[in-house]
């Protein structure tokens, strides 16, 4: 027994612990409080759940390590056809809470399938790609892989929750690193400066931009020339798009997308809307200054001026209570945890492991960069949770197993 826990990467386990216990320590922080009685806030109801969570966490993590490493691998496609089928199920049998039919409801307990899918398609995607008969380079097995990804992006969508289905994008990470063409990411931010910069400017100033970066790029690139039909069919393109941005943002956003698109690009000022959570959730890190306020010494925090403190707003916590240093040493936490789980993912012998363990990667980093950037102000509030941090049991278990799945396969590297 002594030999095979040997196997398991420690440094990233004690990692996962630092971050459960801080985020733990916030989610009690989060919790307290007083309404105008003097009494406690869900008190129990918020980090006695999450403590909960966390403990049952641990016998998942037990199951996780005992499991035949090849389980993973032999059953990747019935686990992701299973949590397909929980996706569509929602619409018939899901629970609508906020706005979102993303849950199933038994009794008090809920889960959130969402969060187990991001496992299954990292699982698939990882058999599908170290298949013998898969050649990432080739369109037509990069076209069945970009399908593997955007089926349960699909059905998360129109839940509606648009955050957890933009986290599909993270799955370009471990494609680029098995060898796919830089050249989708490239088309994929050109798309996103165009939609921003018509909102801001208007069509006829991003079309102007970008006949001259076409006209430039013909002209200095005279040793790799792009052809003229392809730069032709991407400049109409792109002027296509821009366009189409008005209609697309005005017709198939809902009003709560536009305000916090407008928010963000400075086009309204609402800090008493749409806006609030933002503003508030500034204000309470602006306050903690270099060192904080204090653990449970939060102003902001105690007194509930940011909504979903506990879950998705969870960082204006860190920021107001431990401060700078505080939140310099999560992201630092965080950092770490990336870079250590891209070097085992290198040291990998099999395939099917190092693609599983840039997805874990990549996930993480989408969820770390979106949910900061969005409690700071500079992305629009989308719903997106802090691995390990946000209260929560489906986004608690789900980070919980994506991360020990490549703990069991790692240790188990040597074999292959």
């Amino acid at each position: 027994m002594a030999r095979k826990t040997a196997g398991f990467d420690w440094l990233t386990i004690l990692i996962y612990l630092l971050l459960i216990c801080f985020g733990w320590a916030n989610i009690y922080s989060a919790s307290l409080g007083s309404d105008p009685s003097g009494s406690y806030f869900n008190l129990n109801e918020v980090y006695g759940k999450q403590a909960l969570w966390i403990g049952l966490s641990i016998f998942l993590i037990v199951i996780i390590l005992a499991i035949e490493v090849k389980f993973y691998q032999r059953f990747s496609s019935v686990i992701y056809i299973t949590a397909l089928v929980l996706l569509a199920g929602l619409f018939v049998f899901g629970k609508t809470i906020s706005g979102a039919t993303s849950w199933y409801a038994i009794g008090s307990f809920r889960l959130q399938p969402s969060e187990f899918a991001k496992i299954a398609t990292a699982l698939a995607l990882a058999k599908y790609v170290s298949d013998i008969q898969t050649n990432i380079k080739l369109f037509s097995h990069q076209f069945k892989a970009f399908i593997i990804v955007a089926l349960p992006a699909i059905l998360i969508v129109p839940q509606p929750d648009p955050g957890s289905a933009m986290v599909y994008a993270a799955f370009f990470f471990p494609l680029y690193r098995e060898g796919i063409s830089a050249l989708y990411l490239v088309l994929a931010l050109s798309g996103v400066f165009i939609f921003v910069g018509t909102l801001l400017l208007g069509p006829i100033w991003v079309t102007a931009a970008v006949i001259v970066l076409a006209a430039l790029s013909f002209l200095l690139k005279k040793k790799k020339r792009p052809g003229i039909p392809l730069l032709l069919f991407i400049v109409i393109a792109s002027i296509g798009l821009s366009f189409s941005v008005n209609y697309i943002f005005n017709n198939v956003f809902e009003q709560r997308h536009r305000d916090r698109f407008n928010i963000v690009l400075g086009k309204e000022v609402d800090s008493r809307g749409i806006g609030y959570n933002t503003n508030q959730s500034e204000i309470a890190i602006g306050s903690g200054g270099w060192t904080g306020k204090g653990w449970t010494e939060g102003t902001q925090t105690k007194g509930h001026f940011v909504p979903e403190q506990h879950t998705d707003y969870i960082f204006s916590t860190v920021g107001e209570e431990w401060g700078f240093l505080g939140s310099a040493a999560v992201v630092f936490l965080f950092v770490c945890l990336m870079l250590r789980l891209i070097f085992l993912a290198e040291r990998q012998k099999s395939q099917f492991n190092r693609i599983y363990g840039y997805s874990v990667v990549g996930i993480i980093f989408l969820h770390f960069m979106v949910n900061i950037g969005m409690v700071i102000g500079i992305f629009p509030t989308v719903g997106i949770p802090l691995p390990f941090f946000s209260y929560g049991g489906s986004g608690l278990w789900g980070f919980t197993i994506l991360v020990f799945i490549f703990i069991r396969l790692d240790s188990d590297r040597l074999s292959f």
